[in-house]
């Protein structure tokens, strides 16, 4: 782990020094030094933020692909600021709407090997999931903070609320132990919204692969739920 980590450090050190990028930045290491001293890095069985989201979709919602966004963030320093400094500059400097501030925030820091798929960057793991709903941003909402409406798709769980701003964000504890769901709701238009949860303080990656697949599960539950055209809610 530490050999990883000092390489990781002379990888930005170059990139700093030369303008390349992280993947080019880490070949020539490899190629100047060779590949016994520094092993070629694990292969993660989780998607990058990259693999989920398109360059021409990024692109569409953002004004940029991720080439564009990567060279922007290194040129503004990224790679030494916090995850909530560069999220928050990406919202205020260049009005990316929060959501996909977060997006490529996590994106860049995957590229540039400051965490790997599933895992926060300054240690520790989660799991996202996101679904567009056709509801309006108010009945997404509630679905999470009706106690009543959120048993029907998420039944059999302990959930403690910590807050819940409407019709905006909804934060709890969950199932009695130490991890806990952070819920973010944007509106697309009147009629659809979508909601993006991020399941925080897993203890390990096969956790956190675990809850990948059981939010993707549920958020589907939830969207048949509530586009049920006589739904009582």
């Amino acid at each position: 782990m530490t050999s990883h980590r000092s390489f990781k450090v002379r990888v930005r050190t170059r990139m700093a020094r030369t303008g390349e990028s992280y993947t080019t930045a880490r070949r020539q290491l490899l190629a100047r030094s060779g590949a016994a001293v520094a092993a070629p890095e694990p292969a993660s069985p989780a998607r990058t933020q990259m693999d989920r989201v398109s360059a021409a979709l990024l692109r569409e919602r953002t004004g940029h692909d991720w080439d564009e966004w990567f060279g922007r963030l290194d040129a503004w320093g990224a790679i030494d600021r916090t995850h909530t400094e560069t999220a928050r500059w990406l919202v205020t400097a260049h009005e990316v709407p929060g959501w996909w501030a977060q997006t490529i925030t996590v994106g860049y820091e995957q590229a540039r090997g400051l965490r790997t798929p599933g895992q926060r960057r300054g240690g520790g793991f989660e799991a996202t999931g996101t679904r567009t709903v056709a509801v309006p941003v108010a009945v997404l909402f509630e679905a999470f903070a009706d106690e009543a409406v959120r048993r029907r798709w998420l039944p059999d769980v302990a959930v403690r609320v910590r807050t819940a701003t409407a019709p905006k964000s909804f934060r709890a504890d969950w199932a009695g132990g130490p991890s806990r769901i952070a819920v973010g709701f944007t509106p697309v238009s009147g009629t659809k919204a979508r909601v993006a949860v991020q399941h925080e303080k897993l203890t390990d990656a096969a956790e956190a692969e675990r809850l990948k697949a059981y939010w993707r599960d549920r958020l589907g539950a939830l969207k048949q739920l509530l586009e049920q055209p006589e739904v009582t809610r």
